[in-house]
């Protein structure tokens, strides 16, 4: 049931299991969501340093000339395709290693991995930090995907199998939080550093904070005990789930239970070859459109590319980096917001209005720049236009953050079975992180090219993905796990797939 606006699995009140929330198990998810804080602070810091002056005169000399020609529009400035490989390689890197992920995760356990994830991460900044040329940047954003990628599978399946089951949701949030709070971080480091020759190499090298900070706090924590049963370690199991469920609790019927999943699982040969059966087409359908819809309205676009967006349509280098920052602290309280009430309202409902608020917006931002700066950009925009546009784009990003920023983790892990539930979150992550190297590879000619009819694109995209929301996204709010089939059985469409015997599986979730 939905309990404090976050989404609660109403399933654990049959199980009779103790969810106690202790102080172990808060510690244990603290530094598992804090996992987000690499992703989030990625996110943050590449566009700012594209728009420090030493930085590109170091690597990208030519966009300094571009800049400086009378003859370049507003929108055609940025476009370079080695900037926006700069940018994009970190999450190619990240589609591949998500999809390693899952095989490691069950072979190493989630805690390793997360280690294993902070570790490459790590390398990747101190790379970044002192590079040199181009190729060494390159190298190093890939490392920093690795790192993502691994980080971004296992934190989530940690964060579900070691909570107490009746405030998964609840936990499961901080690592969309966690995300927004590297994003805000990544931001203010930049303003601050935006004036220093050096500052590009503090501002990538400080990468290696969040990333030291997850792997320390990852050798604190037990691994979670379905990982330990999976691979055998019953004793280590019950030590671990003895230490999150508190010294006084009898964890014996929920260790038993674990160990019913695990010998039940394992007879599923072809676990990630099932995912593809007719009757988990609803599944597999959410699997590549959540990600995919959530990576189109444009977020992340405007979070990579935001310093460049202002400093393009009249703000100087530091008020474009101070504009950024704002876009991320506004996206940060509106995740606050989303955790109040999406229990309260619903998933589809915040899936519909942060969708139309959003396509408003992008709307009104392509017919200010429109207007302001001409169709071909070469105008100047007045300060009131550029203002205008930061607070669209504000609004913008609050829609995003309570609705298809955390939806996107929180739906898949309400939907999937046990048994597709891995290659479920796999497939997730990988059509997640390929939608971004797309969409980042691409952008910055997009918006050469179209001009300001690239937030039409958008605007268009995100009219589709809420329509199919409103056809195609059935409401998960208070069902129980064991009970999510019925979601299936009742909508209009998925009905034709659901097999009613999938209950004695899903019971098993």
């Amino acid at each position: 049931m939905a309990v404090g606006g976050f989404a609660i699995d109403a399933s654990s009140a049959a199980n009779g299991f103790d969810s106690r929330i202790t102080s172990s198990v808060l510690l244990t998810c603290f530094v598992a969501a804090s996992s987000g804080l690499i992703f989030g602070y990625d996110i943050g810091i590449s566009g700012g340093v594209t728009t420090m002056r030493p930085f590109l005169e170091k690597f990208f000399p030519a966009i300094l000339r571009k800049a400086a020609s009378v003859e370049t529009n507003m929108y055609c400035v940025y476009d370079s395709q080695v900037l926006t490989l700069f940018t994009s390689s970190l999450y190619l890197a990240g589609l591949v290693s998500s999809l390693l992920a899952s095989r490691v995760t069950t072979a190493l356990g989630r805690r390793k991995t997360m280690i294993f994830g902070g570790c490459i991460f790590f390398s990747g900044a101190v790379i970044n930090g002192g590079a040199e040329n181009i190729a060494m940047l390159i190298l190093g954003r890939i490392l920093l995907g690795f790192g993502v990628g691994f980080a971004n599978q296992a934190a989530p399946v940690y964060l579900s199998e070691i909570a107490p089951p009746k405030w998964r949701g609840a936990f499961n949030t901080g690592f969309q939080f966690f995300i927004g709070v590297g994003v805000v971080t990544a931001n203010l480091i930049n303003y601050f550093t935006a004036n220093h020759s050096w500052g590009w190499r503090l501002s990538l090298g400080l990468a290696a904070v969040p990333a030291t900070f997850m792997t320390m706090g990852a050798f604190l924590i037990p691994d979670t005990p379905s990982s330990l049963v999976e691979r055998g370690k019953i004793d280590e199991a019950k030590q671990a789930l003895q230490k999150v469920r508190g010294p006084t609790t009898n964890v014996g019927p929920e260790l038993e239970e674990l160990i019913r999943i695990s010998k039940a699982t394992t007879k599923q040969e072809e676990r990630f070859v099932t995912i593809f059966e007719r009757q988990y087409r609803p599944q597999l359908v959410m699997a590549f459109a959540v990600p995919l819809s959530q990576q189109l309205t444009g977020i992340n676009i405007v979070a990579f590319y935001a310093p460049n967006l202002f400093q393009s349509v009249g703000f100087g280098n530091r008020s474009a980096l101070l504009s950024a920052l704002i876009l991320g602290l506004v996206n940060l309280a509106s995740i606050l917001v989303s955790s109040s009430i999406v229990d309260r309202f619903g998933r589809r409902f915040l899936f519909i209005a942060g969708g139309i608020q959003m396509l408003l917006c992008m709307i009104a931002v392509a017919i200010v720049l429109a207007l302001a700066s001409g169709v071909q950009g070469t105008e100047s925009i007045s300060k009131g236009n550029t203002i205008l546009i930061l607070v669209l784009l504000c609004f913008y990003a609050a829609g995003f953050g309570w609705s298809w920023g955390p939806l996107c983790w929180l739906i898949p892990s309400e939907i999937f079975p046990l048994k597709i539930r891995s290659p479920g979150q796999s497939i997730a992550v990988a059509v997640q992180l390929l939608t971004v190297f797309v969409l980042s590879q691409t952008f910055l000619r997009m918006l050469c090219h179209f001009k300001f009819g690239t937030f039409l694109f958008y605007a268009a995209w995100i009219a589709l993905i809420t329509i199919f929301i409103i056809l195609f996204m059935p409401e998960t709010k208070g069902i129980p796990l064991d009970s999510m089939y019925m979601i299936w059985a009742k909508h209009w469409y998925w009905r034709r797939f659901v097999v009613q015997p999938q209950l004695n599986v899903e019971n098993l979730s």
